[in-house]
């Protein structure tokens, strides 16, 4: 087609053709042949870079089709009650029923009604197997959502006294933990009593404004513990040794206190109550080395008294007394209480036993400094929970010699540790550095499921609400931390229990069987050694022996070569004396002075 709109020539070409494959073949021949023309190379300048735009789109062809219409129709079909021909009347029963009967006279209609029998048959027999109501895991409890471990401060109780004084105690009250109790005091060396306050307070969970209750005692208070029977009644153990009990519904001053005659002679670390009949009974320990027991309603004179003495012996000295750090007690086994000491190692005892080695029945050495914790496990009570220097480790009454699970170091010494009441294999940690660390044995061990940051100074104690939802924490400036954790740390799944019985098993026989090994081995070393001791002995013996003779040898021949000298320098003196017929004994002979020459 030509450039100008007024001369053009169109090709046509038929549909059919479109799309035939080309046929090319060789043929030599030239159709045109235009020489280089040298003006035309000389205008020529070569650019860099060349741009070009081509055509590179696919060709492409409209073509256009007329058909023809086709007319559709819609009709629907009633078929509840089946087909019938066009010329009867369904609203006629005469025709309806004669049609009937003309179909059952039918030869085909028997033989038809016996064909469809089969799958019909065979569907009634589907249905009768499969129940198609069936509600399927109608039983089975639902799957648990991955809900994320998650916390949040729910109320901060702070000391109102000034100067701030450190928390050292918390306890809930057993009317369904509605009031927290918390003690404060400063522990810290030489502290001038004088500018510090000794009041110590009862608070209302939901109020963290203001105290319930202001405690006023003669000497600050260490550690203060509901009565689990009483929501009124309280003891507490004081800096200066004594213990007392309080009564929230007749005053704020104290009940009773006991003697400074009677008491322990350092401050009291713990009280806890215990299971007996009149429900007043209660022991308290103290670095003093001594446990106490009391009766609230006699405090000038102690129940009983044990010294926690390393050696084994009915004549205990308190001077090897370790100090104790903390207490705890069961009240499922009325008898048995532990304690942990200064020294890192923690007394496993029975109150029933006659004389004090009976009651001490082992102690294990579990840290290296003093033990800041121990909590038995609600759910397995052979298996208890020891905080001290930087590790938390969990023990069994079985195994002695070292701990079935424990934690790795942490870069700050701990404080602290507590089990969740409501899920057994849930525990929390605190830490110097304010955070505290929750931890589950059925997730993970290397690291906690949860670290919390509550706050930038040290927590010292905490305390868990009976429901294993809140935790009560306290910090070294005066604060309590009321803290909500997620559902999911609150509660056990179906199988929780029985998982953590096989890993306490496991780990406790593989412990034991680390233990055999161990004593077979120092049985080993120790035989070694009593051998080679005998057989050092023995040349040790053989030694002095030869060294003996040796001496003895040596002395003979020191004396034959004195008596060679002497007859070699002095033979007519030694003569004369024989012919004297006087003969000195061997070894007492002597020479007089001027008797030998001298020697050059």
């Amino acid at each position: 087609m030509s450039s100008t709109p007024d001369s053009q020539y169109v090709y046509y070409k038929q549909r059919r053709e479109f799309g035939q494959q080309f046929s090319f073949g060789e043929k030599e021949e030239l159709l045109v042949s235009i020489p280089p023309d040298e003006e035309i190379a000389r205008q020529y300048k070569p650019r860099d870079p060349v741009s070009r735009g081509t055509q590179f789109a696919k060709q492409m062809s409209c073509s256009e089709v007329n058909t023809e219409r086709a007319t559709y129709e819609t009709h629907g079909i009633n078929h509840t009650e089946g087909g019938w021909p066009k010329d009867i009347c369904l609203s006629d029963p005469e025709q309806t029923t004669r049609y009937r009967r003309k179909i059952e006279k039918d030869e085909l209609f028997i033989s038809e009604v016996m064909n469809l029998t089969k799958p019909m048959e065979h569907c009634i027999f589907q249905n009768n197997a499969i129940n198609i109501y069936e509600t399927f895991f109608e039983n089975c409890e639902p799957a648990p959502l991955l809900e994320p471990c998650s916390s949040r401060t729910l109320n901060v109780y702070r000391d109102p006294c000034n100067p701030k004084r450190p928390v050292t105690h918390l306890s809930w009250s057993p009317d369904g933990g509605t009031k927290l109790a918390v003690s404060h005091c400063d522990t810290t060396f030489q502290t001038d009593a004088n500018d510090v306050a000794c009041d110590s307070f009862i608070w209302e969970v939901e109020n963290p404004n203001t105290p319930l209750l202001n405690l006023k005692p003669t000497s600050s208070i260490i550690c203060l513990e509901y009565n689990p029977k009483d929501p009124a009644t309280l003891v507490s153990g004081f800096l200066s040794g004594q213990v007392g009990a309080w009564d929230t519904r007749v005053d704020k001053s104290l009940v009773a206190i006991s003697e400074r005659e009677v008491c322990h002679q350092e401050a009291v670390n713990s009280v806890l109550w215990i299971n007996s009949k009149t429900g007043t009974e209660f022991f308290s320990g103290s670095f003093d080395g001594r446990i106490i027991w009391w009766d609230t309603r006699k405090l000038n004179e102690p129940l009983e008294k044990l010294l926690i003495d390393p050696v084994k012996t009915d004549d205990q000295d308190i001077s090897r007394s370790y100090g104790v750090t903390v207490l705890e007690y069961e009240t499922t086994m009325p008898t048995k209480f532990m304690c942990g000491t200064d020294v890192g190692t923690v007394f496993v005892c029975n109150r029933k036993g006659k004389s004090p080695i009976e009651k001490i029945n082992f102690r294990i050495n579990t840290h290296l400094g003093p033990v800041c914790s121990i909590a038995r496990n609600p759910s397995f009570l052979k298996n208890f929970l020891t905080v001290g220097d930087w590790t938390a480790r969990i023990w069994s009454e079985d195994c002695r010699e070292s701990s079935i699970i424990w934690t790795k170091h942490q870069s700050v010494l701990l404080t602290d540790g507590i089990w969740s009441p409501t899920k057994c294999s849930m525990f929390y940690i605190s830490r110097m550095d304010g955070v505290l660390d929750a931890w589950d044995l059925l997730q993970q061990h290397n690291d906690p499921v949860l670290s919390i940051k509550v706050c930038d100074e040290p927590l010292l104690c905490m305390r868990a609400h009976e429901s294993g939802r809140f935790i009560a924490s306290g910090s070294k400036n005066g604060a309590t931390f009321l803290i909500e954790v997620s559902d999911n740390m609150t509660t056990s799944l179906k199988n929780d229990k029985s998982l953590l019985t096989a890993m306490f098993e496991r780990e406790n026989k593989r412990e034991k069987i680390l233990e055999a090994k161990s004593r077979e081995i120092k049985l080993k070393v120790k035989t070694a050694q009593v051998a080679h001791d005998e057989s050092n002995g023995e040349s040790k013996l053989n030694k002095a022996n030869a060294i003996e003779a040796a001496c003895k040898q040596a002395e003979e021949e020191f004396l034959a070569n004195v008596q060679k000298a002497k007859e070699k320098l002095c033979p007519s003196r030694i003569k004369n004396k024989e012919n004297g017929g006087k003969k000195a004994a061997d070894g007492d002979e002597s020479f007089l002075e001027g008797d030998l020459p001298e020697s050059d």
